[in-house]
């Protein structure tokens, strides 16, 4: 990401049209009981094919409890030192 930054090439950037149309797919060919499920087998996806050295994932569930506008987890995976997560990592949030 850094790189992409510097140079204001699209080859060194994260191609988020891949990434959504991947996981829409996973998601869509698969069943879960648990946010957190989902949720790990998403980050092990975009790390792993997407090659993502950090991730933090947000997942929400909109009207999942009366009277909250959103539930939902944040899980955070990858080696990164905490000083270097702006300049390297990978953040996505969705909604369920």
């Amino acid at each position: 990401i850094r790189k992409a930054a510097e140079t204001d090439d699209i080859q060194y950037a994260l191609d988020y049209k891949a990434v959504s149309k991947r996981l829409i797919e996973f998601i869509e060919g698969s069943e879960f009981l648990l946010v957190e499920t989902m949720a790990e087998q998403v980050a092990d996806i975009v790390r792993q094919e997407f090659h993502g050295p950090w991730l933090k994932l947000r997942i929400g569930k909109p009207g999942a409890v009366r009277g909250a506008r959103d539930v939902g987890i944040i899980i955070e995976r990858g080696n990164i030192e905490r000083g270097d997560i702006e300049r390297r990592g990978i953040e996505l949030g969705m909604r369920t």
